[in-house]
């Protein structure tokens, strides 16, 4: 019987439920400082730890607000008040970029404006004006592409909704398709100008009945999509165009809603309600789908402005979830004929098939029996590996893209950033489906020698450099949800050439350079904080990598400054150093959707090879009895 000593990379796991589900919760958050309806927001990628609200109004009083208020995850700190008060106001940003839009001022009833006001993480200025004023808008996006949707136009008698949409594309606004539905009090999430989704509000003539129906825009039109469960007007969202939340708003019966549902790209489904009845919290797009924000609004039938925060969380799961590598056991099972990982130390390289082209520093993904490669060194080329041979398939769109950083399967990958010259770093983005590539959404920052990990629809670029050289290193980490790039939490340690594996839940990151010497400092991404953990035995860059998950990973080649075919494996805690490869190089790429026990490495120099090599765990048989 094997010990759980010679299970060596293997976790058994005795419990008795299923560790994986997490279900999101609100919680009370810190108390604004001024207690208001209809007022703006916009915050980090993270969502609630760092948050911006503005405006907003009392309407016992009439009175519209210009003040401002930063959340830091704990507290409200009042900073630098708007130029003009205003309620109704709609915003999209960071906490240290973002925008004020339209709204309507105090003093004159109905009276909107096309005015835009920039924050700049401590003050806010006027910058370019939308083409149509309007109250009560759906604002998406960042400060460098972002939409401005539906609204009010300003004028006396009964508000009449709109199905008006502008796209901002850093330097101005330019009026795009309109959406299906007029509506006005809607919500929205998304993170470009390409796509976006519109909920909710209340539709035309009488504008007194809330709205199920959603649209959502792919950069050109509106389509629409599943509706919500429960119609609703000035309710409050947050997220992306394929995850996102829609909670609190009115409809009038049954009046202020708790109601909070989650969107998966495809439909809606109820989950956990608000602690507060309210609507008219704060309107703009304030995290994720599972890290967001509910404040202010008015929390009764009759005007009750209230300062209440709650925060969105997906907290984390009870147990630890499940990663590669893992087993799930009750207590008294056995399992007969295990394949154990216990091998790995003795595990070997072996030739693989070689590729029609020479080349190193291009981007690979898939597995050990099912590969793809495409670019340089200086080749658009693309092959596909079946195990045993190479056979050439569909070229890039993008041409000899080098440095790239990729993510995804054979039949469903993903390469993105790069350099396109010696001196020309890209912010590229490409899908494979099996046959042919196809541009996608461009990274927000264009950068070189980044490293990837996930799939097709849920990938991160980490790091690299913003321009070719020995320094100019990014810690910069953008995420991808399949259809555009938002920045998310930033690696503790800026560099380039590193090595990466995992997926965007549990990652790990380890090795590369700024200036000198290699690196062998190591992260860990547990889906919410980078973590410095145990070093490389050998520091190094221009490594491959391979692994799916932030437990289960393998480092090998590399400079250190000299090449080396130096092969790690990495447990979860500590680096092991196993059998070498038989090629020295630097730039060899490992497949960073395979696993640590079943990898493929390609390519490398000097010079450029054609050479594959295939590392594979010995699968020695044993019993395993959980006690």
């Amino acid at each position: 019987m094997a010990t759980y000593k010679e299970i060596k990379g293997v976790t058994v796991q005795t419990r008795e439920t299923d560790p994986v589900v997490s279900i999101g919760t609100w919680s009370s958050g810190g108390n604004l400082n001024q207690g208001r309806s209809l007022l703006g927001g916009f915050g980090a990628p993270t969502g609630a730890s760092a948050n911006i609200v503005f405006g907003g109004d009392n309407p016992a009083t009439a009175s519209d607000y210009a003040i401002t208020e930063s959340y830091n995850g704990t507290s409200w700190t009042e900073v630098g008040d708007l130029n003009q008060g205003r309620t109704s106001v709609s915003g999209f940003g960071t906490t240290t970029a973002g925008f004020a839009i339209g709204g309507n001022y105090s003093g004159a009833p109905g009276a909107g404006s096309n005015n835009v006001e920039s924050w700049n993480g401590s003050a806010w200025s006027e910058t370019t004006e939308i083409n149509s004023a309007r109250i009560a808008g759906v604002a998406t996006g960042i400060t460098t592409a972002g939409l401005f949707s539906t609204g009010t136009a300003p004028g006396s008698g009964t508000p009449s909704s709109k199905t008006l949409n502008e796209s901002w594309n850093g330097s101005a606004w330019t009026e795009v398709g309109d959406l299906n539905q007029a509506r006005r009090d809607g919500a929205g999430s998304g993170t470009t100008n390409t796509a976006a989704l519109v909920f909710g509000g209340r539709n035309p003539p009488a504008n007194t009945t809330g709205l199920a129906t959603n649209e959502l825009w792919n950069g050109s039109s509106w389509t629409e999509t599943g509706d919500l469960n429960l119609a609703r007007m000035l309710l409050s969202g947050s997220g992306s165009s394929t995850a996102a939340i829609a909670f609190a708003g009115n409809n009038p019966t049954p009046g202020r809603l708790t109601q909070t549902e989650q969107w998966d790209g495809t439909s809606w489904t109820e989950v956990n309600d608000l602690a507060n009845a309210r609507m008219g919290a704060a309107n703009g797009t304030v995290g994720t789908s599972t890290s967001s924000l509910a404040s202010g609004g008015e929390t009764t039938a009759s005007p009750d402005t209230q300062a209440l925060t709650e925060e969105w969380n997906f907290p984390p799961p009870t147990s630890a979830i499940l990663t590669e590598g893992d087993l799930f056991l009750s207590a008294g099972t056995t399992l007969k004929g295990f394949g154990k990982a216990g091998g790995i130390p003795a595990a070997t390289w072996a030739s693989g098939g070689s590729m029609s082209t020479p080349r190193s520093n291009h981007a690979a993904f898939g597995s050990q029996t099912a590969n793809v490669v495409s670019g340089p060194s200086n080749t658009n080329n693309c092959e596909s590996y079946d195990g045993s041979s190479w056979t050439e398939v569909n070229n890039p769109v993008d041409g000899g893209t080098s440095e790239s950083g990729s993510a995804g399967t054979a039949t469903a990958g993903l390469r993105f950033a790069g350099k396109t010259a010696p001196t020309a770093t890209a912010n590229l983005t490409e899908s494979w489906d099996g046959t042919n590539w196809a541009e996608q959404s461009t990274t927000n920052t264009a950068r070189t020698e980044s490293s990837g990990v996930g799939t097709q629809t849920a990938a991160f670029c980490i790091s690299g450099r913003t321009s070719p050289g020995p320094s100019n290193c990014t810690a910069n980490v953008e995420s991808w949800d399949g259809s555009s790039w938002a920045e998310t939490t930033n690696v503790n340690t800026k560099r380039g050439n590193t090595g990466s594996a995992g997926t965007t839940s549990s990652a790990i990151l380890f090795g590369g350079k700024e200036g000198s010497p290699d690196y062998a400092l190591t992260e860990s991404w547990d889906g919410t904080a980078w973590t410095e953990v145990a070093d490389l035995n050998t520091g190094r860059q221009y490594l491959g990598a391979a692994g799916a998950s932030a437990g289960l990973a393998l480092g090998f080649g590399g400079n250190t400054p000299s090449v080396t075919v130096n092969t790690e494996n990495w447990n979860g805690s500590a680096w092991t150093e196993v059998n070498n490869m038989s090629f020295s190089s630097a730039s060899r790429k490992g497949t960073p959707s395979a696993t640590s026990v079943a990898t493929l490495a390609s390519g490398g120099t000097p010079p450029d090879s054609t050479s594959t090599e295939e590392f594979t765990a010995d699968n020695a048989l044993a019993d395993i009895t959980v006690s």
